[in-house]
Order: structure tokens, then sequence, then C-alpha cells
């Protein structure tokens, strides 16, 4: 029963299945007539465009030879996040009149597991480990394969299962499938261009400051992380900042992103900017290949000299102006804040990415040391862009309601003292932000103010080395 002799056909078929696999040709499935395969190996042009929602645009051109007529075509080697719905196939060449007929998306991957499933109830062949073959029926592979043999239950085996081969619908790579209807016989190019998820970006900015915390050197980088399940090979990238909209349905966005533009002003490194809708594009000079389960970062920006301004500032609350004192509030802290103008004359001028600015400085001993870190939105040029660094640690704060009355229904009047007390070796100038809520004026005030909008009242007032300042205003309040 164990000697019978070695079956080469079905040997040779299986064989065939394995070589298939490794190759990426078509995979021979019972009862289906022969698929032809479209490889990377073909591919002649890939482009991807990256947005920062976790989203990319992939356009794949690759160089086919199809017969005309009818046929299906496995386009192989996609994005394993592909969104099928947004898929589209174009001929370059406008005399080839390829059409689509049914398009397929065939993720059912291949592995023992799904094709051991595929052979439940089926008859089967097990090698022994002498080389002899038997017939079996695989009776369930739950947990674990369970065979009949020559009427006999079976749990497990010690030889080798054997397929015929593959049923239809596994595959060894997430794949496309069309029906198509060709016109040409000669060689052409097709593109397929897809949404897929699974690939993101981000800029990060790098920035060190002098000694005089006035002006710093400004880096810029690109970091793309690629788990799409596919390999981008010397790819034409491109970058979209901004924050686009997307329907629910994850609906068809490649016919609105065509119409990319390609004049724009350089950028100091690898990459040219432009305007593209309401958002930016930002396209590298040159290729590059983005690999699958891979980060990669790219230089985008460079400046350096950049004019700073380092602003203190006191900020306070809505709720101390409804309530009545009776114990200070101290030791409040003072935040710490760089603002920088993206502007041509400070070396900058376009467009920022959204992204984490971290700060620098070096130490006495010339170490770079990290003084402070914020996130920037999307910011345009001729904006400021301001950089939260932390609060002070030598400059303090303390208010004093001195007064707290109502005046007359929904009127009230409150007296604060703010006392900013620097214990640096040097002079600061601190802005105080105060909330004032309702209608309200101010009665009297030690210094000079500003009424920067509808709630807020602004000083800026200078406070002397080991020294303090104290402001003292009175504010009416109708609500």
């Amino acid at each position: 029963m164990w000697n019978q002799p070695i079956r080469l056909g079905v040997l040779a078929s299986a064989a065939a299945v394995l070589l298939a696999v490794a190759s990426g040709d078509a995979i021979p499935t019972k009862g289906s007539q022969a698929r032809i395969p479209v490889s990377r190996e073909s591919q002649k042009e890939v482009a991807i465009t990256v947005y920062n929602g976790d989203l990319g645009l992939v356009k794949d051109t690759r160089e086919v030879k199809l017969p005309e007529g009818t046929q299906e075509i496995m386009f192989m080697d996609v994005a394993a996040q592909i969104d099928p719905t947004s898929v589209h196939l174009k001929s370059l060449d406008q005399a080839a009149g390829l059409r689509i007929l049914e398009q397929n998306y065939e993720y059912d991957l291949l592995n023992p597991k799904k094709l051991m499933d595929k052979y439940i109830g089926k008859g089967v062949k097990l090698m022994t480990t002498d080389g002899g073959l038997i017939d079996a029926v695989l009776l369930s592979n739950n947990g674990g394969p369970i065979y009949q043999i020559d009427g006999q239950i079976h749990v497990g085996h010690p030889g080798r299962l054997i397929l015929p081969d593959v049923p239809g619908g596994l595959m060894a790579k997430p794949t496309l499938v069309w029906l198509m209807q060709n016109g040409l016989a000669a060689p052409q190019r097709v593109e397929a261009s897809y949404l897929t998820r699974g690939i993101t970006w981000k800029a990060d900015y790098v920035i060190v400051i002098d000694s005089a915390d006035s002006r710093g050197d400004l880096s810029g980088w690109v970091t793309i992380d690629n788990r799409s399940g596919a390999t981008y090979e010397q790819a034409v990238l491109k970058l979209v900042a901004g924050d686009l909209h997307r329907a629910p349905s994850d609906a068809e966005l490649h016919g609105a992103l065509r119409a990319l533009a390609s004049v724009a002003p350089a950028l100091p490194s690898g990459f040219k900017e432009e305007s593209f809708f309401e958002y930016h594009l930002y396209a590298l000079q040159g290729r590059t290949t983005v690999k699958d389960n891979q980060t990669k970062q790219i230089s985008l920006l460079d400046a350096a000299g950049i004019p700073i301004r380092k602003e203190f500032q006191y900020i306070g609350s809505p709720q101390y102006y409804r309530n009545q004192y009776s114990t200070s509030v101290s030791n409040q802290k003072v935040g710490v804040f760089l603002e920088i103008a993206n502007s041509e004359s400070n070396h900058l001028g376009i467009p920022l990415p959204k992204g984490v600015v971290r700060v620098y400085k070096a130490d006495r001993d010339g170490s770079l040391q990290l003084v402070g870190e914020d996130r920037i939105d999307h910011t345009p040029k001729d904006e400021n862009v301001k950089i939260k660094m932390g609060e002070a640690f030598d400059v303090v704060g303390e208010r004093t309601q001195r007064d707290w009355r109502k005046v007359a229904s929904r009127v009230y009047e409150a007296e604060w003292e703010i006392q900013l007390r620097n214990h640096k070796q040097e002079p600061v100038d601190i802005t105080i932000l105060e909330p004032v809520p309702g209608d309200w004026q101010v009665l009297k005030s030690t210094h000079p103010y500003e009424k920067l909008e509808a709630h807020t009242l602004k000083y800026r007032v200078a406070v002397p080395k080991d020294g303090k300042t104290t402001v003292t205003y009175r504010v009416r309040m109708t609500w």
C-alpha cells in the first residue's frame, strides 16, 4: 500500500504550480483558460503622489503585447491596500482600441491553509517517506488535516500532501484581473492608476538657534512611510500638502488629480513647489525608490540665518473675572515662544507643510541641546510661524484681585494687580494677554494697553534683570 510507484504527471503538475508562483506567471487553475500575466518586469514608469492622510495615488505604466480579441489580463504586483473602485486603465497608444469589459481585484492569496481548504471532501495524493504515493480524501483542515485512507480515518499523516492543481480564486499576490477587448496586436504601453491606503508622509523641521536667540538655521525633512504592500522602483514622487476631504465611500478621486501643473519655483533642495487647486504640491526632482515596509527621509529645504523673535507671554483666564478671590494666584508660568516670518526676506517665502518643529541650541561646551518642540499647521508664505518652546524657569507671574463688586444688574467691576518677576541676568519684555469676558472697558490702568480683539486685553511691559514690574488695572464688564 505504501510502495506504489510515483506518478510523474502529478509531480509535474505540482512543479508547474511552484514554478509559476516563484516566477510571478499565471497560476494554472483547473477548468480555467490561461490568463496573460503583466508583472512588474514589464514596468516602464511609476509615479506616486502621496497625501497627508494615509493616501497615495499610483500611476503604473507597463509595456504589453496582447493578442487581438478578448482575453483575461492579470495586472500583478499592485499595492495590497489598493482601493479597487478607484482603478483606471488606459492605453497610451491612441490606435490601440483597448476596452475593459470586466474588472476584478483578486486578493484571496495563496497559502497552505487556504489551498487545503479548497480540497476538503476531495481526493488528494500523499507521498510517503519512501517516495510512494497513496490515495486519500481530505475530510477536514480545522486545526490540522484529517484524511480518509482505505476506509480508515487518519488524523495527520507523516507524508507530504500533493495536490494536482491550484483551485480557481487563489492568487500568489494581490492582482487586478481584467477581461479586455484589444484591437492592437503590436506592443503598447498601458497606464493603470489607482488609490491606495498605507502610504503617508509628514514634514519635520529642525531649527538651531544662536546664543542670542535672535537667528537660526532651519532645515526641513520629508518622511515617507510605505505600508501599502508594494514597492515603487525609481518612481516619480510628488507630495500634496493640505487637508483633502474624502467622501465616506472612498469614491474615485484620480480624475480630479490628473491635471498636475508643471511650472514651479525651485526649493533650495531637490523639490519644486507649486500651487495645486487649494493645496500645495511638492515634486521631487529626479526619481527615488520607495520600498514596501520602508521609512524614507528626503531633504525638503534648508535656510540659514533666519531672523527669530523670542517672546514671553503671560496669559490669564476668563474665569478670573466672574468670581471673587480671597488669595493671590501665585507662581503662574510664563510661556516662551519663538516666531519666524515665512517671507523671502527671511530666506523662506514658501508654503510650509504641517509638521513637528524641534529647536536646538548649543550649550557652553558647544553641544546641541533640545530646548523645545511644537507642531505647526500648514503655513502659507508671508505668514508667521509661532513655536511654543515651553515655560520660563526664571520668569514668573502672580496676580491678585484687589477689588470685585457688582455695580448693577449684570454689571460688574474687577481690579487686578499683576506682578512679573525676572530672575534672569538680562531684562525681558513680557506680553500680558487678559481674556476679558462680556462687554468691557478699562476704567484705569498703570500701563498703556491695547484692545487686541473683542475679548482680549494686551499689555507689553519691560521687566528689569533681577527685578519686577507691577501692572494694575480696573475693568467694568457687562453681560
